[in-house]
């Protein structure tokens, strides 16, 4: 079953497009950098992950090889099609409901700044919802220079160019954000709606849906661990 674009997203070149707006031969080719060594230092080893959009696998495939379970959920069966050895969930992550609990519960790749606060709030719930006794919640938010002095661009070392274009403001404190990507060969872009928040502003959006901030995993705050507050138990 096909899943409608979600309002005010977009993607744009070859191959299959998600719901909010990547492309999932993108994916498939964007290398990972040291996310899983970050998450690696930061949870027990062989510890059971509920990977929550995981896309293509790009974290999933490193995870495993370092020894823990995943059970990676995505809301685009493209993206799932090309995840190898480990479980599976087509669903948004927003309505997920497994009824079981893991012990790490992974939201990454900015998802925390979704431009719709209720679908943020649904998206802190799931992670809530399943994230085990003495379990923890990795959330991997936006840099502080995220939505400024753009445009800007890098040039990966494997020889594609990322473009972040635009942050233009549409209201009630979200941006829509524009981003290209180069490579010798096709060219994508996506359009989707980010809400920028301070430190300040992310750990109230977790204290609001029963989560505090433990420990910031990286210098420049990026990744963080979270745990259930006692009144969420």
């Amino acid at each position: 079953m096909r899943i409608e674009m979600r309002a005010g997203y977009e993607g744009t070149g070859p191959g299959a497009i998600t719901p909010d707006g990547c492309a999932v031969e993108l994916y498939a080719r964007l290398p990972i950098g040291q996310e899983p060594d970050i998450i690696a230092a930061a949870v027990p080893a062989g510890a059971h992950i509920l990977e929550l959009g995981s896309g293509v696998g790009r974290m999933t495939h490193p995870l495993l090889d370092r020894g823990f379970t995943v059970t990676a959920v995505d809301e685009s069966a493209e993206m799932l099609e090309r995840v190898q050895g480990a479980r599976t969930i087509c669903s948004p992550i927003e309505q997920l409901d497994l009824g079981e609990t893991f012990d790490v519960v992974m939201l990454a790749s900015f998802l925390v700044h979704a431009g719709d606060i209720e679908v943020r709030r649904g998206l802190l719930r799931t992670c809530v919802r399943h994230v085990g006794p003495g379990g923890s919640v990795l959330i991997q938010r936006e840099g502080e220079d995220y939505h400024t002095n753009l445009p800007r661009e890098r040039i990966d070392p494997s020889g594609f160019t990322v473009r972040m274009v635009s942050a233009e403001p549409v209201g009630n404190g979200v941006n829509s954000v524009r981003a290209e990507y180069v490579f010798p060969d096709a060219v994508w872009t996506q359009t989707f709606l980010a809400r920028p928040l301070t430190q300040h502003q992310f750990e109230e959006a977790l204290a609001e849906e029963g989560l505090r901030v433990e420990s910031y995993l990286t210098p420049d705050r990026t990744w963080v661990r979270a745990v259930r507050v006692a009144a969420a138990e």
